[in-house]
């Protein structure tokens, strides 16, 4: 079970700032700006600080590829705030939902420790994943022993192959899917909708999220436990800097296949959700524009308009903003006219 990392402490801070600036939007746009500009340089360097332990320590290149991408994607989203990209402000919004959901579960002693009587919520959650897994692993025809892992949870079950070796595979906090229901509450609860529609569409996303996830567990745990992915043995090795050959089925399912289907799955509900909730197409808009510096129109292309949309105004190529009835360039100080 990993602990505290390093960018624990300037994770609470971006997320402070971007909560802080969405407190301040409906008072005080100019303030709210600054503060949301400053929570994406937090932002960028936090992911820059995380960028170690997940290349280096928990070995995952995908993760690690993609906390180091974020960081110019951060910069760059607080240059576009500060310029006067005010649908920005919809994903910074998103952003402080999402640190508010899942960092308790990963900081916070009272969430993540529990007592000797009663079980923390991280526990809880940690070991319901693990019993299912461990039910659907049984389902299919393996027969692990479950065993208490290291953090003390009913969350570890012990393989034996048919050398002889034992292999100990752990559900932990970043197998039970919080963090990408995270980020889709953060996206639904950010957008301007009626509560009845974002209700609805957490009810496709989190129920999707987490049977998928269960499916996720046990198919590591069994490939890992059944060595069924013993392939290219130097090359994974050396790829993750392992000298243990039984860890390459773990490398292969886990930080290779499940990664780059996680990906898949989530632009899959992404799509599911946004049929109910089209304000989110803003989001998705805005994105684009920081890959690819070019402006997209996304609910005319589906023919759907959301409340975030129809106050939105027309984008300069360099994401500042026109305003349509004057013509006038808002430029670095364009957020005069919002206060």
């Amino acid at each position: 079970m990993p602990g505290v990392v390093p960018s624990d402490p300037l994770a609470w801070v971006a997320i402070a700032l971007f909560a802080g600036g969405a407190l301040f939007e409906r008072s005080n746009q100019r303030v709210a700006r600054y503060t949301m500009v400053s929570a994406w340089v937090a932002f960028a360097l936090f992911w820059l600080n995380l960028f170690p332990h997940f290349a280096f320590e928990h070995k995952s290149y995908i993760e690690g590829f993609l906390s180091i991408a974020a960081v110019p994607l951060c910069l760059y989203a607080a240059l576009l705030l500060y310029r006067g990209r005010d649908s920005l402000f919809i994903l910074s919004r998103a952003v402080a939902v999402m640190g508010i959901v899942y960092l308790p579960f990963e900081t916070i002693p009272a969430i993540t420790l529990g007592s000797t009587t009663i079980p923390s919520p991280r526990e809880m959650l940690v070991e319901l994943v693990a019993a299912q897994t461990g039910y659907l692993i049984n389902l299919l025809g393996y027969n692990p022993t479950a065993i208490v892992g290291p953090a003390g949870y009913d969350n570890t079950f012990r393989f034996v192959h048919t050398d002889g070796h034992g292999l100990v595979f752990s559900v932990v906090l970043a197998c039970t899917g919080i963090g990408s229901m995270a980020i889709f509450a953060g996206l639904i609860a950010a957008v301007r909708a009626p509560l009845g529609r974002k209700l609805r569409a957490l009810a496709i996303a989190i129920p999707i999220i987490y049977g998928l996830n269960l499916l996720r567990t046990t198919f590591i745990g069994i490939v890992f436990g059944q060595q069924y992915m013993q392939w290219f043995v130097d090359e994974v090795l050396m790829l993750f800097g392992s000298s243990d050959p039984y860890m390459v089925s773990f490398f292969l399912s886990d930080r290779v296949i499940s990664q780059l289907l996680a990906v898949v799955a989530l632009i899959g509900i992404t799509y599911l959700v946004v049929r109910e909730l089209p304000e989110l197409l803003t989001v998705i808009e805005d994105v684009l524009f920081m890959l690819t510096r070019e402006e997209y129109d996304l609910h005319s292309a589906l023919d759907v308009q959301g409340h975030e949309n129809q106050s939105r105004r027309q984008m300069r190529p360099d994401g500042g903003r026109v305003d349509g009835r004057t013509g006038s360039s808002d430029g670095e100080t364009g957020d005069s006219h919002n206060r």
